[in-house]
């Protein structure tokens, strides 16, 4: 039976109101830096990005870009971070970056849009790429909403 008692999430002050968390299937056949999509932070004060494993062993480089549109001219990493022992080698393993808008003002002021960069170590690694935009400036209810394509 479900509960009779009114969520947070039915008034626009949980969880799901406050996060936009957005999610890429990751399939580069081969070992080259690939960037996935960018988004756009003017709304929201943090960001993290997590690679979960479905395919494949082996080193991985994960980064967080920033650039002033969603292009790759001129972008810049936040973070990088390579792991090549305790890399996440069995499906379901993952790792994960975060960083603050914040730290965006200190690079260039005009960095909003942010993404992932991704390399694995043999062309057949897949995996899933998860974005967490959090904090929402102004919270809304179905900030998160489901994504069902037919």
């Amino acid at each position: 039976m479900a509960s009779s008692v009114t969520t947070l999430d039915t008034v626009g002050t949980g969880l799901l109101s406050r996060i936009k968390p957005t999610y890429y299937d990751f399939d580069p056949g081969d070992t080259n830096l690939t960037a996935i999509a960018k988004v756009d932070m003017r709304d929201f004060q943090t960001f993290a990005c997590s690679f979960v494993r479905t395919i494949g062993v082996g080193a991985l480089t994960l980064q967080i870009v920033a650039n002033s549109d969603t292009t790759t001219t001129g972008e810049v990493i936040v973070r990088s971070a390579t792991y090549t022992s305790g890399e996440p080698n069995s499906v379901g393993d993952y790792v994960s970056l975060e960083m603050d808008v914040d730290e965006l003002a200190h690079i260039d002021a005009d960095n909003r849009y942010v993404g992932a960069k991704v390399a694995v170590a043999t062309g057949t690694d897949e995996g899933v790429i998860a974005y967490i935009r959090g904090d929402a400036k102004r919270p809304q209810l179905g900030l998160t909403a489901d994504l069902i394509q037919s």
